[in-house]
């Protein structure tokens, strides 16, 4: 099942255009992650659309737990009692508790690989070289059944990135330490010291750096969500409408939670393995380098005309509407800062932490193409 899914992944023939892959936005060369610094995707039958989002990297998702959320009160409450966060799920916005099931999306989304419904994912399907052996394996009149067949295809490509070994190698900079095959560069010591400080960075509170209980190694995420104000991006064209917002767990593309006021806003903490060689960060893509990404990080509250620039002054957090705004995350350091204080990291700080954050790159991973 796992080599059915490898050869789905590869392969354009399922999609409208005939020429998008899974591959095409997560290349294994780019620790299957976008092989390109755009914001967005393009796709669709003539590759001609673009979807919402920055397509996240699929190593090390093995361990993602599957949707939880508890309710006791509002969020204030919640972050104060110290009851469990939003957490677990696939992409984004965690409404999809296995790759089985997230398959389906790109292979019908219209901004994606476009196909009009399941029958035609079956028919594309049935035409592959490898059709036999998918009826092999699932049974001789599956590709007569389109809901099944989707469904198949997406347990296929699950076995795959589940069983491959080049979805989670665990053979960093980072992991030789661990084991102490290696040791940091003085930068990189220093940038690890500012990433675990409570009172600094404070990144470990969401991007955990200590193995598991069982000896488990850090993928660097809590799978938790936040709300972290990222600015709006110009470049997808859907934030062309201004009415356009991306409230992550309460919508446009998750539906179940659109009630939940609290959570919109809210998108999941990705990990930050093999995050120096990405070209788009957070979930809009908005920034283009490392640099930047922790810039802004420590820099949004002491300086917001820098990252929410207006003629009449910084109107912060400008990627969510006026009754949301207060679903940012200001209560954990270093989002308690204020505007002309003193950003908790400088410049040269800030190359320390990306020095550090360089050693989680796998060993194959390669640094995506930057634009001219």
């Amino acid at each position: 099942m796992a080599e059915l899914g490898r050869l789905a992944f590869f392969d354009p023939s399922l999609s409208a255009s005939g020429r998008q892959s899974c591959a095409s936005c997560h290349d294994p060369a780019h620790a299957y992650g976008p092989p390109n610094a755009l914001a967005v995707q393009p796709g669709g039958p003539d590759l001609g659309r673009y979807g919402g989002r920055a397509v996240p990297a699929l190593r090390y998702l093995r361990r993602v737990p599957i949707w939880t959320h508890t309710q006791p009160g509002t969020f204030k409450e919640r972050v104060e009692i110290g009851d469990n966060m939003p957490s677990g799920g696939y992409t984004w916005d965690g409404r999809f508790d296995r790759p089985a099931t997230q398959a389906a999306f790109p292979l019908l989304n219209a901004d994606e690989m476009a196909n009009a419904d399941a029958a035609a994912v079956a028919a594309r399907l049935a035409r592959s070289r490898y059709a036999a052996r998918f009826r092999e394996a699932f049974g001789t009149d599956i590709l007569s059944r389109p809901d099944d067949a989707l469904a198949a295809l997406g347990q296929a490509l699950e076995r795959f990135q589940f069983d491959d070994p080049s979805f989670q190698p665990f053979d960093s900079k980072f992991d030789r330490v661990l084991d102490g095959k290696a040791g940091f560069s003085e930068q990189e010591a220093r940038g690890y010291a500012l990433f675990v400080d409570e009172q600094r960075g404070n990144c470990a509170s969401c991007h955990p750096v200590d193995k598991g209980a069982n000896g488990a190694r850090p993928v660097f995420t809590d799978y938790n969500f936040q709300t972290l104000g990222v600015p709006r991006n110009a470049e997808i064209p859907a934030n062309a409408d201004p009415h356009y917002y991306d409230l992550g767990l309460c919508g446009p593309l998750r539906r179940d939670k659109r009630d939940e006021k609290s959570y919109c806003g809210m998108f999941r903490t990705p990990t930050l393995r093999n995050v120096a060689i990405r070209g788009a960060f957070f979930h809009n893509g908005r920034f283009h380098t490392l640099t930047d990404a922790l810039r802004f990080y420590v820099q949004r509250d002491t300086n917001p005309e820098k990252w929410y620039p207006h003629p009449d002054g910084p109107q912060p957090f400008d990627d969510l509407p006026v009754e949301y705004q207060g679903n940012v995350d200001r209560r954990n350091a270093p989002m308690t800062n204020h505007r002309g204080g003193k950003p908790v990291w400088n410049d040269a700080e800030i190359a320390d932490v990306a020095a550090f954050l360089g050693t989680l790159t796998d060993a194959d991973a390669r640094p995506v193409p930057r634009a001219p």
